[in-house]
């Protein structure tokens, strides 16, 4: 372990620094999603306009490679169509921020479940207002 504990640079930049933190005025899909087992808790923002994630945006409670999770994940989804989102997985979360801990992968692979329920949740609202 360096000066950083089990944490690189990136992993500690997306922690202390988060992007995209907090509600997204306007979002027309949430995704909540819970780790009992370490009591982490995400949610996760997306405003999706002519099928593309115009922006993303969300709240962690959690360790800091839960944040540093969420962080990067809306880093990679913003700008992607729905079809590309649908294909992040929590592999290239972690890849993204060089390596969670192997006692922290949980933490991306909730934002990774983020995503899904996200997307769940805005084709049941669009399947509503189909019918």
């Amino acid at each position: 372990m360096g000066a950083l504990g089990p944490y690189n640079e990136t992993v500690m930049e997306h922690f202390s620094n988060p992007r995209n933190m907090g509600e997204l005025d306007g979002a027309n899909a949430v995704g909540d999603v819970g780790n009992p087992a370490c009591g982490d808790m995400m949610r996760l923002y997306l405003k999706i306009e002519d099928g593309k994630i115009a922006d993303a945006k969300f709240k962690t409670f959690g360790c800091g490679a839960a944040i540093a999770s969420s962080s990067m994940l809306t880093e990679i989804i913003k700008g992607m169509t729905i079809e590309e989102a649908k294909k992040v997985t929590n592999e290239q979360v972690n890849e993204q921020l060089g390596g969670l801990p192997p006692v922290k992968i949980h933490c991306s692979l909730m934002a990774e479940e983020a995503l899904k329920a996200a997307f769940e949740n805005y084709e049941k609202e669009a399947a509503k207002k189909a019918s």
